[in-house]
Order: structure tokens, then sequence, then C-alpha cells
């Protein structure tokens, strides 16, 4: 699988990785057993992927533990990205909440240093060069390798590099979510990595949902996903994906191959982040890796977005 330097000073990412968000709870629907969860990620390892992403605030810890099964005796193998959050749903960013949140995480991972730590989102109280100062503290003193930030805009990351270098951005992007493209290109610009999380449109793009789809209770597009599956949305991304039928037959490929190689063709993307519990639909992420789309096909895509 291609290789891409994540900015102009971070890790060497595949140019898929696995995210391992709908490893930590039921906001999917009903939760997978552990052991199955665990053979998806090492299922992706086993593809070709060499990250994996996670976060304290998914299943409150739950998936940095099962992350840490996954990666125990391949650790020379895989980049772990982790995230800490704002209180009161993560740990908090003051100084010391930070630093907890750290020491947490390397705990329930099992590991002694996190490749790329980042911020999840920004703190509506704490400046975000008080956070980032103890970011890059966490870097200096051996405890992160490389520090992010996601969910930030232009003028946070901007602040945040007056500090330190930002390695990276994680963000969503895709066909159905394209309202920071202008951000991720200029990402690229400035040395700052990106990857793309949701890259998938949370399933609208693989072509397994339609307009009759139910979701079982608890799953998060009932409610949070509106802008991607409420009535006055839902029908243009279908469209969207009637129109990418075709080409994908053309080359062969299914449509989520389709949509994560356009992802990652994208001015800016580094990488992008593809989660599933289900060990045929990772290694099928995985091969879109190697999917490489010409001048031709990536316009008759854009004329339809």
């Amino acid at each position: 699988m291609k290789i891409n330097r994540c900015g102009s000073q971070g890790p060497e990412l595949t140019v898929i990785g696995y995210g391992a968000w709908e490893a930590g709870g039921d906001a999917w629907g009903p939760n997978a057993s552990e052991s199955a969860v665990v053979e998806a990620m090492r299922a992706g390892l086993d593809a070709g992927i060499n990250w994996i992403d996670t976060a304290e605030v998914y299943g409150n810890g739950v998936s940095e533990g099962l992350v840490g099964k996954a990666v125990a005796g391949r650790r020379g193998e895989v980049i772990v990205a982790s995230k800490a959050a704002p209180a009161p749903e993560g740990s908090g960013f003051r100084p010391e909440q930070i630093r907890a949140a750290c020491d947490a995480s390397l705990s329930r991972l099992g590991i002694e240093v996190i490749d790329l730590y980042q911020l999840h989102w920004p703190d509506e109280v704490i400046p975000v060069e008080e956070a980032w100062g103890t970011m890059a503290e966490l870097q200096t003193e051996g405890k992160a390798r490389w520090i992010g930030v996601s969910n930030f805009d232009r003028d946070q990351i901007e602040r945040c590099l007056a500090v330190r270098h930002v390695d990276s951005l994680q963000q969503e992007f895709s066909m159905v979510a394209l309202a920071d493209r202008e951000l991720i290109a200029w990402c690229g610009q400035v040395g700052v990595g990106v990857v793309s999380y949701s890259p998938l449109g949370a399933g609208l793009l693989t072509g397994a949902i339609g307009a009759d789809t139910t979701f079982a209770p608890g799953d998060w597009r009932l409610t949070e996903g509106q802008n991607l599956f409420g009535p006055e949305h839902l029908p243009r991304h279908l469209a969207l994906v009637g129109a990418l039928r075709p080409i994908a037959e053309r080359l062969g490929v299914s449509l989520a191959q389709l949509a994560l190689a356009w992802n990652i063709a994208q001015p800016g993307v580094t990488a992008a982040i593809a989660g599933s519990r289900n060990p045929a639909h990772v290694r099928t992420n995985a091969q879109a890796g190697d999917i490489v789309l010409d001048g031709e096909t990536l316009q008759t895509i854009e004329a339809s977005l």
C-alpha cells in the first residue's frame, strides 16, 4: 500500500488507516464481541495498514483497550494514534488534565509512548495556546512522538503553529462533506498533514444505504447524523452514489474503494481513516490504498459532486 509522510515532519502513514471509533461502543448499533473487533483490527494490519486511530472518549476508553490487545506483540509494526478531549466528555484541556489523559491512554493501550497524540476538538474555555503548549511538552518529554489536532479551523491551527509545529489535522472529509476542502489544501501547503475521518460518509458512500434503510436503536445516524441522513439531504447523497456506480463498475472496484481512492487523491490529504468491525470490509478498504485514479476519472467524479 502507498505510504505518505504526514505533513513535513510527521510519521509515514499508509494511505488507509484503521479507525477505532466503531470499536468503542454502541454508537453504530449493537456491539460486536471484543474478539471480533480485535480480529477486524488485526485483519487491517495483515492487509498492510500500518496505523490505528483511537481516542479516550471512544467508549470511555474501551476502544483504546481493544487497540492495545490488537497491537500486543506487533508494536514495532503499528503507529498508534489517540486523542484527548475537552471536559466534560473527555479529561479536559488544562495542563494537568491533558497529562492525566495521556497517562491513562498509555495505560489502556499498554504502550510506553503514543505515536500521534491529538487534541480531539477545540475547548471553548481553555485557550488553544495553553492546551497546545502542554502537548508540546509531552512531545519533548517523549510521551508522544508527534502531536496533532482534530476538528480545528485555520485560525486555531495558526495559533498552534506559533507555539510548536502541528504534525496533523484530523478532519471530516468525504464526497458528501466538502466544507473543509480549502482548509485541507492549505494544510498541505504549510506542512500540516491531514488524515480524513468518515471518508465513506458514515456508510453512505458504500452503496449499502438506501432511502428505506433503518438503523438500530442507539445508532448515532438516527439523531446526530441528520446533516447526512436527514430527509433534506439524503436524496441528493443517494443521487451522487447512483452517479458513482458506473464509474466503480468501469474500474472494477467497489463504491467504498472508489470513495477512498478519491479521498486520498485530494490536495492536502495524507491518509483516510476507515473503520469497521467486519474483517472482510477492513480488507476491502485496505485494498483501496493501491488504487490510483486518473485525471479523467477524477474530473468525472468532480462533475457529480
